[in-house]
């Protein structure tokens, strides 16, 4: 087999240190080099429309939590359209923090952050009815977690040493399972409780959409075929517009400017509770940031070492600090663009800057983002399912080297994947557990990658001399397989 080619760092990918060299700074056979792909710039009109892209595929996910929190709290509908467009806002800065980086801030990979969903039941929890006093203890509880989250960031990130190829291939298939109820529950219509949901209307718009991704996928070539999901997006939009599944209602009551004013809902508050419940949430979101990153690492051919998962784990818990100044929430990973990077094969991290400058101006102009609204949910629903089904395929493809006929590989594997679809195929099985713990167990990619890990060290090291099929070479820091996901 042909050698590949190898990669050299660009110059603003991380603060140079021959002591710790990026995975991309590799000398290019022959005495050339060139930029790894991770590190290379697009023309400007491919690098806004591919960072569109990823915007379209996440927005439906970073509004969402403040939709459901906003009211819960007894927020009216002004205050929680200022929610959305502030977590817009923050998701963006957190973005920027992810892809660009700055000292030792930042995976310098097209790593998406956004509003966390596993912060949702505990922010209802501390906030409900409690209006401007419950947002502000929940930003205040937000703060402090973040906090500690930065400061704990180089002892978590050591434990990509206990993340071999059994455990990232088993959580990188949770992490695309996880999400495809999501790209179910859009392509009914996003709301259990209104009247079409789940209607042969919404799931036929969101099957048409899904035909159309993989014919423009099959059919076009270059750049038109990376920017497939967006043309689909665009023509399912379309199409829905005579139909009557969306309209211009959203641009009405749009401002065109308005900036989300820090502290609007008054200083933030410290209650014990708020603060030790929002700390299990960073730490899940921790854990999940991590097995992304792995994830994201071998789709784009850089796999992250542990300097690389610390950098991303201080722009998380950074950007989660920030937030609460602007009236956001807890930022981490948003894994369904990590499946948009493995189907349209754009790894430029400045793609996906460019879309964390258009989280901002969104989250700066409502009246721009209330165009972004109007794509409706059974056509995002659609195109959903091609993502998120490509991060699954990412992780079978990794188990697949895995060596899963060596040792009890198989039954880590097995037990693993189980536990982590009990929250997807029975939502309510822990419904008698206490509700603090819930955090954890509802979340099937935190509880699958626990047991994973758990696994592998009881199978895999425990006893055991030497370094068996499931365990990492190399030691800590090094990539646990050498095998790139294409």
């Amino acid at each position: 087999m042909a050698a590949k080619p190898r990669f050299r760092k660009d110059a603003d990918a991380a603060p140079d240190d021959p002591q710790h060299p990026s995975p991309g700074d590799r000398a290019q056979p022959g005495g050339g080099d060139r930029r790894h792909p991770v590190d290379e710039t697009l023309p400007p009109f491919r690098m806004f429309t591919s960072g569109l892209q990823h915007v379209a595929a996440m927005y439906a996910g970073v509004v969402a939590p403040p939709m459901i929190v906003g009211p819960a709290v007894g927020l009216g509908a002004r205050d929680t359209a200022f929610l959305m467009g502030a977590s817009l806002f923050t998701a963006g800065i957190a973005t920027l923090l992810q892809t660009l980086g700055f000292w030792k801030v930042g995976a310098r990979l097209p790593f998406v952050n956004g509003v966390s969903f596993a912060g949702v039941t505990p922010m209802i929890a501390i906030g409900r009815d409690r209006g401007y006093d419950g947002i502000a203890v929940i930003f205040g509880a937000i703060i402090v977690a973040s906090v500690l989250g930065f400061v704990l960031t180089p002892y978590f990130s050591r434990l990509v040493r206990f993340f071999p190829p059994v455990v990232t291939g088993t959580v990188i298939t949770l992490i695309g399972v996880s999400l495809l109820p999501v790209a179910f529950n859009w392509a009914q219509g996003g709301d259990s409780a209104a009247p079409g949901y789940g209607s042969a209307e919404n799931i036929g718009m969101a099957a048409f959409t899904l035909l159309i991704v993989l014919a423009l996928r099959k059919l076009l070539r270059g750049f038109l075929q990376q920017i497939a999901i967006l043309l689909g997006l665009l023509a399912g939009t379309l199409i829905a517009v005579p139909l009557g599944m969306t309209g211009l209602d959203a641009l009405r009551g749009a401002d065109v400017f308005g900036f989300p004013t820090p502290f609007h809902f008054g200083a933030p508050q410290f209650e014990t509770a708020a603060i030790v419940s929002m700390c299990i949430v960073m730490l899940v979101c921790m854990t999940e940031s991590t097995a992304d990153m792995l994830a994201l690492g071998r789709i784009v051919d850089r796999p992250a070492d542990e300097r690389t998962i610390e950098g991303g784990l201080r722009a998380d818990t950074l950007g989660s600090a920030i937030s609460p100044l602007f009236n956001g929430f807890m930022c981490s990973a948003f894994a369904q663009n990590i499946g948009l990077v493995a189907m349209t094969k754009v790894r430029s991290r400045f793609v996906v800057a460019a879309g964390g400058g258009i989280l901002i101006l969104l989250g700066l102009c409502p009246v721009a983002a209330s165009v972004i609204a109007l794509v409706p949910l059974p056509v995002l629903g659609g195109a959903g399912i091609v993502l998120f089904g490509s991060v699954a395929a990412s992780g079978i493809q990794t188990l697949a080297a895995a060596a899963l006929e060596k040792g009890e590989n198989a039954l880590i594997v097995a037990a693993s994947v189980g536990i982590g679809l009990i929250p997807i195929a029975a939502p309510g099985f822990y419904h008698a557990f206490p509700k603090d713990l819930l955090v954890v167990l509802d979340s099937g990619i935190s509880t699958g990658c626990v047991v994973a890990i758990v696994l592998n060290l009881a199978f895999n090291h425990l006893g055991s001399g030497t370094r068996s099929a499931g365990t990492a070479p190399g030691g800590p820091g090094r990539d646990p397989d050498p095998v790139p996901v294409h």
